[in-house]
């Protein structure tokens, strides 16, 4: 997927922009963020093409603060990484030196580069945004990113300029991502899987620095398995490389069917870790939870219950998720991970026919109705399941408005009873009739 870097210094309402960019799909897709101040990305698309969206912190040349050194550091290989550039500047201000200064790094890229002057919201703007010419980058963009105006002319220029995307030909096999903080185990798992040193494992954390594809058959079962580099909160991040690692290590769990979590069960299911399945979640992916070096905790008859009602307890109100405990060292129950992994995509796969539906939970929702609102009463009449990649349903009814989040999540967990979506988050939205 093409990646787009907005680019500008600070306060020119680069964040604005991409908030706006990246909510102007049917689903909104969070943003993420991300390794460093004011880093953001997420997934946007316009015209039937999709890109990943990076809105950059803002860039300032000789500043003696070392945060400001280190955004403009990644501000550089956010440039590199990307095919096109947005570059933002600020009608009301007109052309400074800092805006000089990126107009000179973005033609060292010669890459492709969008001038948008924003705050350019009515004619006398538009008048005094020609100064811009002088920067020398060429024809420009007037937008408003508050109100979203211009954009959808710098969109439509910004898409015919990127790169046509080569599919594979095994593009269609379901990708596993491999998850997790740095040092879990995550490669030496993969590495017991297929039986060879496919990657480098030591016991200095983030030594993956890139998420690597590695094509696997298991259970009659083709699929690809993603290895990722470790995901560490953004205030541990400093090194240029571990930048790319944890950008590259979020894209793949955006473009997995199923991630599979890897912790250290001498650390527990502890905040990071927590942040990765929360990410996962929201990006509606299949889950299954590996507690690796299993084999490193001392044991009783309730150590396996307690740490899994820990777990369940941290993953609340979305529960419904396998955990199995391994140790790739020792390759205890690494096979059955996969084997959990197949079953949890077979479920985010699943489709349940209409009648099925209606026949099954139609007589549950009778015998209890969603409660009354303002002495109003709620009939749900229809069920049907809509043609997504993941598991989400349509009631249809006459007063969608008044059904709660906990009427919701009682019919979520009707679905998952009478169907199992084992490892699957489920969307539940209310239609009217």
């Amino acid at each position: 997927m093409s990646i787009v870097a907005i680019v500008g210094r600070p306060n020119v309402g680069k964040s604005t922009l991409f908030n706006r960019l990246i909510q102007r799909r049917e689903a909104i897709v969070d943003s993420v963020s991300g390794v460093t101040r004011d880093r953001h990305y997420g997934k946007s698309d316009w015209n039937g093409k999709e890109f990943t969206l990076i809105d950059t912190g803002g860039y300032v040349v000789g500043s003696d603060d070392e945060f400001e050194e280190e955004i403009d550091k990644q501000v550089e290989l956010a440039i590199d990484e990307a095919d096109v550039i947005i570059f933002m500047v600020d009608v009301e201000t007109g052309i400074t030196g800092m805006d000089e200064d990126v107009a000179n790094l973005l033609r060292k890229a010669k890459k492709p580069v969008f001038l948008a002057v924003n705050k350019v919201d009515n004619s006398k703007r538009a008048s005094d945004a020609v100064e811009f010419y002088n920067l020398g980058l060429g024809d420009y963009y007037t937008i408003a990113s508050t109100n979203g105006s211009g954009t959808g002319d710098l969109l439509d220029a910004l898409v015919e300029k990127l790169p046509e995307t080569q599919e594979e030909d095994d593009e269609e096999l379901p990708r596993f991502a491999v998850v997790g903080r740095p040092n879990a185990g995550k490669s030496s798992f993969i590495n017991a899987l297929i039986g060879q040193d496919r990657f480098v494992v030591t016991n200095i954390a983030g030594t993956t620095r890139d998420s690597i594809d590695t094509k696997y058959n298991r259970f009659g079962f083709d699929f690809k398995l993603v290895d990722t580099a470790g995901i560490r909160r953004k205030s541990k991040v400093k090194e240029d490389l571990e930048f790319y690692s944890v950008m590259r290590s979020i894209r793949a769990i955006e473009y997995a069917d199923v991630c599979l979590l890897v912790l250290d069960a001498t650390r527990g299911f502890d905040g990071q870790v927590q942040n990765i399945f929360w990410l996962a979640q929201r990006n509606r992916k299949g889950i299954v939870i590996l507690v690796n070096k299993w084999d490193l905790v001392e044991k009783d008859n309730h150590t396996t219950k307690d740490f899994e009602k820990t777990i369940r307890k941290q993953c609340e109100p979305f529960t419904d998720i396998p955990i199995v405990f391994i140790s790739a060292l020792t390759k205890q129950r690494i096979f059955k991970a996969i084997e959990t992994a197949v079953e949890v995509y077979k479920n985010r796969s699943k489709r349940i026919a209409t009648s099925k539906l209606n026949d099954t939970l139609l007589p549950i929702i009778e015998n209890r109705p969603p409660p009354a609102y303002k002495g109003k009463y709620v009939k749900i009449k229809f069920i049907t399941q809509l043609p997504t990649k993941q598991p989400q349903f349509a009631f249809f009814c006459n007063l969608p408005q008044y059904v709660k989040d906990p009427y919701k999540r009682f019919l979520e967990n009707q679905l998952r009873e009478h169907f199992d979506f084992h490892g699957v988050p489920i969307d539940v939205y209310m239609r009217k009739k």
